[in-house]
């Protein structure tokens, strides 16, 4: 589904702008947050959050500045990122509605079955699975 949301952001003329980045740009229209925040609320790790923002600082999207000690990060949007952020809002809800939609198209939900598959792969990881199916 992340593929079709990228050309679908392609069609609607976002550029710059990957699936991964438009939580965190949503989180920033609120204000300028630090690196570890923003992690938390997008539910990433650090370090992968510290690498959405160096590629969004690249496409112009936010800026960063040290926080409150050496370590830490301030993220701040550009005027581009805050420009961006509305159609990013109004392009979230449209997936949570088609995402309704097809649940209520399926015979189970989503949410169950999304539980079920955490639970599987709880019990073995797909790599896991496809080292056994291997043999290695």
């Amino acid at each position: 589904m992340d593929e079709q949301l990228g050309q679908l952001y392609a069609e609607l003329g976002i550029t710059g702008v990957t699936t991964r980045f438009s939580m965190a740009i949503m989180f920033l229209e609120e204000g300028p947050l630090a690196i570890r925040e923003l992690a938390e609320r997008c539910g990433v790790t650090h370090s992968a959050m510290s690498q959405s923002v160096a590629a969004m600082r690249t496409a112009g999207l936010v800026t960063s500045e040290p926080g409150e000690d050496a370590r830490s990060r301030v993220v701040t949007l550009t005027a581009a990122g805050r420009e961006l952020a509305p159609l990013l809002w109004r392009e979230w809800y449209a997936t949570e509605a088609a995402v309704a939609e097809l649940d209520a198209e399926l015979t189970r939900s989503l949410a169950s079955l999304a539980g079920e598959l955490d639970a599987a792969l709880d019990r073995e990881s797909f790599t896991e699975r496809v080292r056994r199916h291997l043999g290695v």
